[in-house]
């Protein structure tokens, strides 16, 4: 296992598998062909693979109408990106980064699956937010070679990664991913298998935090997102950005956190809960905190 893992790091990594288009992959998937390398976007269905591709088509127009990317640039990019509904497409990458529904069972036999498919040198990533990458690596038989590589949302414009070490990972295997990282023009950290990390351990307490003011009627949203805009300095308040990030996801966050921490900071607020079973989840639904216009 430990000369797999070497091959691994010590060559490039030029070949990439991403699978799930949703917001999350079909950002990394764009991120990383914009980089040169070649990308197989996976996705369970058909549909569900269009959608993607009309994610990563539509994204990379805007960038060239904002001017962040020539029209060749954008065609070149694109071509860079295999669409398919098959993982068997992915047996000769060097590196897969999962960006599937936060659920341990759905990524346990996706790595499984994974495992069997791909060649021994490649490296397992998974894009999971809360989960735990040791947990997620052991439904392999390469769990040195399994590690988070979590990226934020949105993709191509954040530029911050963390990179999540498992007590197995190895060092030579997280140093490649962190070098893979900077090439996309990212600014990696390393980070422990904690529920969390780093960036989401202290964002979502603040983030419960808000919406728990907002429930007990202490001030309305705008008066609380604009407290934080305004007198703190941040682009956007908290609740427009749960709003962003899905009223859903930061339910499964938090509630993955509390569940391995038991820090009432991270005990979901009801609200959320409520309003997720009601179908609120934000933008991608239309309507959460505030309300939406179709786009």
């Amino acid at each position: 296992m430990s000369n797999s893992s070497t091959t691994s790091a010590s060559g490039s990594i030029t070949r990439v598998g991403v699978i799930g288009l949703g917001t999350m992959g079909a950002g990394i998937a764009e991120v990383i062909a914009r980089s040169g390398s070649q990308v197989w976007a996976v996705e369970t269905t058909e549909v569900d693979l269009a959608r993607g591709v009309k994610t990563i088509e539509g994204s990379t127009t805007r960038a060239v109408a904002k001017g962040k990317l020539s029209e060749e640039e954008r065609i070149a990019l694109l071509s860079r990106i295999t669409f398919t509904t098959s993982l068997k497409d992915l047996s000769e990458v060097d590196l897969v980064v999962e960006a599937v529904p936060e659920s341990m069972e759905i990524k346990s036999a996706l790595f499984a699956a994974l495992d069997a498919i791909t060649p021994p040198h490649a490296i397992l990533a998974s894009n999971t937010s809360s989960l735990s990458v040791t947990e997620i690596s052991v439904a392999t038989g390469r769990p040195s070679q399994v590690v988070g590589l979590h990226f934020f949302n949105p993709a191509p414009v954040q530029a911050f990664v963390e990179i999540v070490r498992t007590v197995v990972s190895s060092p030579e295997v997280v140093d490649a991913v962190a070098e893979f990282a900077r090439g996309l023009g990212k600014e990696p950290v390393v980070v422990g298998d904690k529920a969390g990390f780093i960036a989401n351990a202290l964002l979502f307490g603040y983030l419960n935090h808000a919406v728990k003011m907002y429930e007990q009627k202490y001030a309305t949203r705008e008066d609380i997102d604009a407290s934080m805009r305004l007198g703190c300095g941040l682009p956007m308040g908290p609740l427009a950005l749960l709003d962003l990030i899905g009223l859903d996801t930061a339910y499964e966050i938090l509630d993955t956190m509390y569940k391995e921490g038991r820090d009432r900071l991270h005990a979901p607020s009801p609200i959320i809960k409520q309003m997720v079973t009601a179908g609120l989840r934000g933008r991608k639904s239309g309507r959460g905190f505030y309300t939406y216009e179709a786009q």
